[in-house]
């Protein structure tokens, strides 16, 4: 048995703002059947505390980051968690990482150093009798726990996910102090990045081995565009930087079975929910494919350029059911556009349930990002029979077999892809679904297709088990 101490910023069911809540709460499940016994340390935050029960209390910390703390274990949807209680930290309105304004907390460096600092002692000293074998460290907000290993001497491997690099969590070099770090460390070679202390980067340099959620973004993040500052140093560890794509968990996201929906499982079962999923976005019948969308709000998921190329879908019988938040000009935009055309609705928000509607009730799965790590909502759409059209770049190059002449002659295509990742683009992307959708047979063809692809944790957990693996044995 391999034990591994998860160290992350959310984790669904209790915590979610994306892809990452997700992975948090599948993978341990997955590692599991690989004989890794995963515990997942969790800030304490209101939401979470509210879901907790009555947790045993396993260890007390009278000054951590201006305040005393406790750490709670307690078990909730099969997932061992460790969560830390921390309400000067935790306990408070808003969002998990701002207030109700959108703006980051100030003190989000103490809150997620503590969150590390917690981690590292945890593989120091053990907790409530057990000590990880593993410390595998999630996103920016897990990148300083290597150094507060170091600082108490631990040797316990880390292992670093990227989820998305483009949060690197810098903070002014005026926190060392503050963050309990050693000066001396802040170096190019450590922590130091343009003069400000960078988690992520502490994340990189400090862990054994690291790894990211797509084979395809690992490679996109040795270069200059997709690597945000960070490209130099991934080079530099290039031996050490693998590509896991993510799965998702295939009972909660499962046609056969999902309570949200008219049960299918076969694409013809998809029928239902589509009239369905028309009555609750108030469209109405159209001779073109009804499209969906869930997303942040943002140009880094391409929203800008889905704006722009909607005429191509909208003006030749295609539908848009879109549900999702963020940049509040796109928010505004699209409600407008909304206002234009008929054959677009816009729900401003996000709702779990109605999120397996739409898979459910869609033809298309749209995810146009500028950049995707891995993606999930395109795994969703596999899942459910619902076809993504995709941007060609990272998990979405690795995880959808485009519609080309090649792959349609070999009866293997399971969705569209397109590029350059531009509005024209996208637009030509729209004309092929358009004659794709029309051909009654070979778009049959691909939603089977797309139905049986293998979209769970099965391998990817089978790869993690083998770096958790291979480290323990370098070790001795």
């Amino acid at each position: 048995m391999t034990n591994t101490l998860f160290v992350v910023s959310e984790c669904a069911p209790l915590v979610k703002t994306g892809g990452l809540a997700d992975v948090a709460g599948a993978l341990p499940g997955a590692l599991a059947q690989h004989g890794v016994a995963v515990r997942v340390l969790l800030p304490g935050y209101r939401t979470v505390m509210r879901q907790i029960g009555k947790p045993k209390v396993v260890a007390r910390y009278r000054n951590l980051f201006g305040g005393s703390a406790k750490l709670l274990a307690c078990k909730v949807a099969g997932i061992d968690l460790l969560i830390l209680d921390a309400p000067h930290l935790y306990d408070r309105d808003g969002a998990i990482y701002g207030d109700a304004t959108g703006a980051d907390w100030p003190d989000n460096a103490e809150r997620f150093a503590a969150l590390c600092k917690v981690g590292a002692m945890i593989a120091a000293e053990g907790v409530d009798g057990w000590t990880p074998d593993i410390v595998h460290g999630h996103d920016w907000q897990a990148g300083l726990t290597p150094e507060y290993m170091h600082a108490l001497g631990v040797t316990t491997p880390f292992v670093f996910t990227i989820h998305n690099i483009a949060f690197h969590g810098n903070t002014d070099a005026g926190a060392l102090h503050a963050l309990g770090l050693d000066p001396a460390r802040f170096t190019s070679e450590n922590f130091e990045f343009w003069g400000q202390i960078s988690a992520l980067k502490a994340g990189l340099v400090g862990a054994a081995k690291i790894n990211t959620v797509s084979q395809t973004y690992a490679e996109e993040l040795l270069t200059p565009e997709f690597g945000i500052g960070m490209d130099g140093i991934l080079r530099a560890r290039q031996a050490d930087l693998s590509g896991i794509v993510n799965g998702i968990d295939l009972d909660t996201w499962n046609p056969a079975t999902d309570p949200n929906i008219t049960p299918y499982k076969s694409p013809t079962g998809k029928a239902a929910n589509k009239r369905a999923l028309r009555k609750t976005f108030g469209l109405g019948p159209a001779d073109g494919p009804l499209c969906v969308l869930v997303s942040r709000l943002t140009e880094q998921k391409g929203i800008d350029l889905l704006l722009d190329a909607l005429p191509a879908l909208l003006e030749h019988g295609g539908q848009l059911a879109l549900l999702g938040s963020g940049d509040p000009k796109l928010e505004i935009a699209l409600l407008e556009a909304a206002d234009r055309h008929e054959n677009l609705s816009v729900k401003i928000g996000y709702d779990e349930a109605l999120s397996h509607r739409m898979m459910a009730g869609g033809d298309v799965i749209l995810v146009p990002s500028r950049f995707e790590p891995c993606g999930l909502t395109q795994l969703y759409g596999l899942r459910y029979g619902t076809l993504p059209l995709v941007a060609l770049t990272g998990g979405l190059a690795d995880t959808v077999i485009n519609a080309s002449p090649a792959a349609l002659a070999r009866g293997v295509a399971t969705g569209i892809q397109f590029f350059p990742i531009t509005a024209q683009s996208l637009a030509n992307a729209f004309v092929r679904l358009m004659d794709l959708f029309n051909d009654s047979k070979t778009w049959k063809a691909m939603q089977r297709n797309a139905m049986k692809q293998p979209v769970g944790w099965e391998t990817s957990a089978a790869a993690y088990n083998d770096i958790y693996t291979n480290l323990i044995a370098a070790r001795g």
